[in-house]
């Protein structure tokens, strides 16, 4: 599945598709993935009750993206996205972090594949300070364990099974994208390719 979004995002680089918002990237993606896997569902904003008896455990309720066979006997894919607009960085940032822990519910719980694409255009969610929260995505500090809201009470907690490097890539202008491929289980993980794979040597 990683091919096909990645081939999405280059066709959003020959700008024959526009995305301002996360709606539209949700929008566009679907109709694109659509197009590509003709045999499957693909379908917005499913309930994890659709697809499982046991909900209690999930930090979320509805996948933005849920790809699969029409009597759900495999369920391919499950892509949460992110196209934060109006700064609140710090907030969005742990917003991002319990995205990746749905991801990993959800590949626990059955989908062969779950992933997290962020898109983003305001250089600060990508560059500047490093301290906190703001180095996972600023400075390609490992993301895992128990990662605590930087704002309010601070009493929320998201604790990640396993270990992940936000790699951000080029769209255009500011445009820059990463994708997290989420794992069922604590494991050790490695870089390659910009983002992530199980136990290897690192590929350069």
């Amino acid at each position: 599945m990683i091919r096909e979004i990645e081939n999405f995002i280059d066709i959003i680089k020959t700008e024959k598709i526009e995305i301002y918002n996360e709606f539209s990237l949700q929008h566009e993606l679907g109709i694109y993935l659509r197009s590509q896997l003709v045999n499957l569902r693909v379908q917005f904003e499913r309930n994890v009750s659709f697809f499982f008896q046991n909900t209690g455990e999930f930090v979320k309720k509805e996948i933005d993206i849920s790809i699969f066979t029409t009597d759900k006997s495999r369920l391919n894919c499950a892509i949460e996205l992110k196209f934060p607009r109006n700064g609140q960085y710090p907030e969005q940032m742990f917003s991002f972090c319990k995205d990746i822990v749905f991801a990993e519910q959800l590949r626990r719980s059955g989908f062969d594949q779950t992933f997290l694409v962020i898109f983003a255009d305001d250089p600060l969610f990508y560059s500047g300070n490093g301290d906190g929260i703001y180095g996972y995505f600023r400075k390609q500090k490992l993301l895992s364990g128990s990662i605590t809201k930087p704002t309010g009470k601070k009493d929320d907690i998201v604790t990640l099974s396993g270990c992940y490097q936000v790699r951000w890539t080029d769209v255009l202008d500011n445009l820059k994208y990463a994708i997290i491929e989420a794992m069922p289980n604590p494991v050790r993980q490695i870089p390659m390719n910009g983002m992530l794979g199980i136990d290897g040597a690192i590929d350069e």
